[in-house]
């Protein structure tokens, strides 16, 4: 998943956080059915590895890194290898981008704090040098090396590559609430083509671009950097990278932050079900919002939340039949696909409540959709000059292995849509269709739905946002409840994740966590 300033500033995973459009869990064909069903979770709970280094890993252990300038003020960089399957680690290896800024002091070094924003498919360097490593407490800043490595697969780390620019726009144009049979085939044959590129671009790294083959990276870069313990703060996605890592390194975990959790012991047909009604009741908050404002084109005061959705919908539907300008430079119209991106990427930040506003008034009263357009290219990271990062691309490539797939056929889509547009009837279609994005994946899962308990590892913080619409808060209690370590830390507001969004409350409890190792009392709740 991704998350947005936390993640991306995305970036989810990553503005973004995990929006079904890009969490949806994926595997490896249409006839691979999912292993466990719609709602029920898994019995079965990640082991820990041995606590003694094989062998064969050793070299990899055992590591110089050569730090050396990144052309960003303040950073050092290095590049460190990892066995790209460890399972086979004479097979080859995987470039992993660090980057790190010193601890600045004054007071005792605590070693390093490693951060991740999410996804999968954020770059946690970009994430470091843009605003972790500059816009954390100052406090943790003295104390800590701030540190932060791209997963293999990602960024700066040997990423994933499937569709160019051009190629991209014509993907993130594609009706999602297809209409008839010719347009379902033409969403079907969309995935199948993102899902091809995918596979003759990085055949092999494909099958190794895990959330478990990343955890075993970090560990592999904590020793280099000489930390006996992994100390952590991961957003969205991150916090089941976290949480994984405590899974198979329980000894080794050291101070660790989950902020907008997720539960790995869900299947992706229940995920995205429960994703759908997350981004639901952010757009409640929204609509209530908006119409208490001048400037809502949705509705005004005492404009119930469901009708201002129905009029959303309404709205979307003309897109579909009849887009409209932006003013892109490569001709890009606004319809359906774009406007939903658009108007999603603003539910991860109630700060972006206001442009939200601007740009659906533009769009609905002017027939101007460049403000919708600008929300929905910050989601797919689309700069000016047509280029895309490759989150979206890392993105399907670490779900697909990490999860059976939701649906494998567009009639099994079909049969869903019900329950996903009782779960959000804004969102809900659109969201339902997402999650066939990776029925047609050229790679097999490995992974599967399990719980992690971590026993033995520190004090562990799980942090949920009561109405985060991309990690719902359910998903926050329930991996603190399986994890044995785990205190639950609750934010009563919106948005995505919680750390350093203006709750005095939330980042005191963290800090304190951080710089003294004293976790918060389990249940505290903030506002």
């Amino acid at each position: 998943m991704h998350t947005r300033r936390s993640s991306r500033s995305l970036r989810t995973g990553g503005i973004l956080l995990a929006a079904a459009l890009l969490v949806s869990a994926c595997s490896a064909s249409a006839s691979t059915g999912p292993s466990t069903s719609a709602t029920a979770a898994a019995e079965v709970t990640l082991a820990a590895l041995p606590e003694a280094t094989p062998a064969a890993l050793a070299p990899y252990y055992g590591q110089k890194a050569r730090w050396r300038s990144c052309g960003v003020p303040g950073f050092q960089c290095a590049t460190l290898k990892a066995p790209l399957d460890y399972a086979k680690p004479g097979a080859g290896d995987v470039r992993l981008a660090v980057s790190r800024k010193k601890a600045t002091g004054p007071g005792k070094r605590l070693g390093s704090l490693f951060v991740n924003p999410g996804g999968p498919g954020g770059s946690a360097i970009g994430y470091l040098q843009a605003y972790a490593g500059i816009g954390y407490p100052a406090a943790v800043r003295a104390r800590y090396d701030m540190v932060a490595v791209d997963p293999r697969g990602v960024a700066r780390s040997e990423p994933v590559e499937c569709l160019d620019g051009r190629e991209m726009d014509t993907y993130t144009q594609t009706d999602t609430t297809p209409d008839d049979a010719r347009e379902t085939t033409e969403l079907v044959d969309s995935y199948k083509e993102f899902a091809e590129a995918c596979g003759a671009h990085s055949p092999g790294l494909l099958r190794h671009v895990s959330t478990v083959e990343t955890a075993r990276d970090m560990d592999i870069v904590r020793a280099v950097l000489g930390d006996r313990r992994l100390n952590y703060v991961g957003a969205s996605y991150g916090t089941f990278l976290g949480a994984t890592y405590a899974g198979l390194f329980p000894g080794r975990a050291g101070r660790l932050v989950l902020d907008g959790a997720m539960d790995p012991s869900l299947p992706a047909r229940r995920m995205n079900l429960d994703q759908t009604a997350g981004f639901e009741t952010a757009f409640q908050s929204f609509a209530k919002d908006c119409v208490q404002q001048p400037d809502c084109p949705l509705g005004g005061k005492g404009t119930p939340a469901a009708e201002v959705g129905r009029h959303l919908k309404a709205f979307f539907r003309k897109l579909d039949a009849h887009p409209i300008p932006t003013g892109d430079a490569d001709g890009r119209r606004l319809g359906e696909a774009l406007a939903t991106t658009g108007v999603i990427a603003a539910m991860y930040d109630e700060s972006s409540w206001a442009q939200l506003r601007e740009a659906l008034t533009s769009a609905m009263k002017d027939k101007d959709g460049a403000g919708l357009l600008m929300l929905s290219d910050s989601y797919y990271e689309r700069d000016a000059g047509g280029r895309y990062s490759n989150l979206m691309s890392a993105n399907a490539a670490v779900n697909c292995l990490d999860l059976p797939p939701a649906y494998g056929s567009p009639e099994e889509v079909e049969g869903a849509l019900p329950s996903f547009e009782k779960a959000s009837p804004v969102f809900g279609e659109g969201l339902a269709w997402a999650s066939l994005s990776c029925a047609y994946w050229p790679v097999r899962a490995t992974g599967e739905p399990h719980r992690i308990e971590a026993r033995g590892a520190a004090p562990i913080v799980v942090v949920g946002t009561t109405r985060d619409p991309a990690t719902p808060y359910r998903w926050a209690r329930a991996l603190a409840a399986q994890l044995a370590s785990a205190r639950l830390l609750t934010y009563e507001g919106d948005g995505h994740t919680a750390y350093g969004r203006g709750s005095t409350c939330i980042d005191s409890a963290i800090d304190t966590y951080l710089l003294r190792g004293t976790p918060p009392a389990d249940g505290k709740r903030c506002s």
